[in-house]
């Protein structure tokens, strides 16, 4: 018990930013739009909370505040770029990997950047408060007083792939979006703009990122660097083992976490199997999830048809 409780705990700990971008990458895809720019968002969503949440902290404001102040920040900072992501592939009708990778270098230079002109280093910012966990009565025995799924952004976290559930199949909005990713010109014949809808789901699905991105600052309590590291195409690999469900995007989200978590329990115990191998878990589970979703997983079928 005493090494599941931490295994637990950490795999719910690392899931989290897949979660929340994968959740993004959900919205954006099921309307179809391929939204490779998750890592971009993520990063985004993680400087702009370091940069309101050291500002409030600054100004005098508490931890706690300047941590809700920095989770506002990352959902504008997500939904921008989710606009930005929607004004090339909407209504530009650009190549949408394209516009994904390029908003992904972008965020990755910008970040540097502002890093350099704000903080006098392109490596790290300055340390911010983080939110606090729960504690939880009766696991003192576990050896785990404040257990991390009760932290706010991870039950929102469960909150939002029930709620995206619910709009997927109960809500109007759901079923347009599903119609605009499979038929969108049946949907343009019944009168409502596919453009539109793509204009909110990439929007939604942006600020869902950004989330991530603030989870990662605050779990950190800074920002550094590449921060994301890769964890937004991560959540595109959730997303497809999936099937393009949210249901489906957070199991997959929480088999990677779990993976990620066994490899840090493994290093820390040392097993005597070389560093290199370890550090290859995560990555090698998500490759054969992926492989043995290809074939399975259907997308859209208008998923990254610009012509639509």
């Amino acid at each position: 018990m005493d090494l599941i409780a931490p295994l637990i705990v950490a795999t719910l700990r690392i899931s989290a930013p897949y979660l929340w971008a994968s959740l993004g990458g959900w919205y954006s895809e099921r309307s179809g739009i391929v939204n490779l720019a998750l890592e971009g968002m993520l990063l985004h969503g993680a400087l702009a909370c370091v940069l309101a949440a050291h500002a409030c902290e600054q100004a005098g404001a508490s931890g706690a505040v300047a941590a809700w102040a920095g989770i506002a920040a990352a959902i504008l900072a997500g939904a921008l770029t989710g606009a930005l992501h929607a004004a090339a592939c909407v209504a530009a009708k650009g190549d949408q990997i394209t516009s994904g990778i390029a908003i992904n270098l972008l965020a990755a230079g910008v970040t540097k950047l502002v890093l350099t002109l704000v903080f006098g280093s392109a490596s790290n910012s300055a340390r911010i408060a983080g939110l606090e966990p729960w504690a939880i009565p009766g696991l003192a025995h576990w050896g785990v007083t404040r257990v991390l799924f009760c932290t706010p952004l991870v039950l929102f976290a469960a909150v939002a792939v029930a709620g995206s559930e619910f709009v997927a199949r109960r809500t109007r909005f759901g079923l347009r979006l599903h119609a605009a990713g499979e038929m969108p010109r049946a949907v343009q014949a019944a009168g409502v703009s596919v453009a539109g809808l793509r204009w909110r789901a990439v929007l939604l699905g942006g600020a869902l990122a950004g989330v991530g991105g603030a989870w990662l600052a605050l779990d950190q309590h800074q920002f550094t660097a590449g921060i994301s590291n890769g964890r937004g195409f991560i959540a595109l690999a959730a997303l497809i083992f999936g099937k393009w469900t949210p249901r489906g995007a957070a199991a997959a989200c929480l088999l990677f976490g779990a993976a990620e978590a066994m490899q840090i329990q493994l290093q820390a115990h040392g097993t005597g199997i070389p560093t290199q191998f370890v550090q290859m878990l995560p990555y090698v589970v998500t490759l054969v999830a992926l492989a043995g979703a290809i074939g399975r997983a259907h997308p859209p079928a208008a998923l990254g048809r610009a012509d639509e």
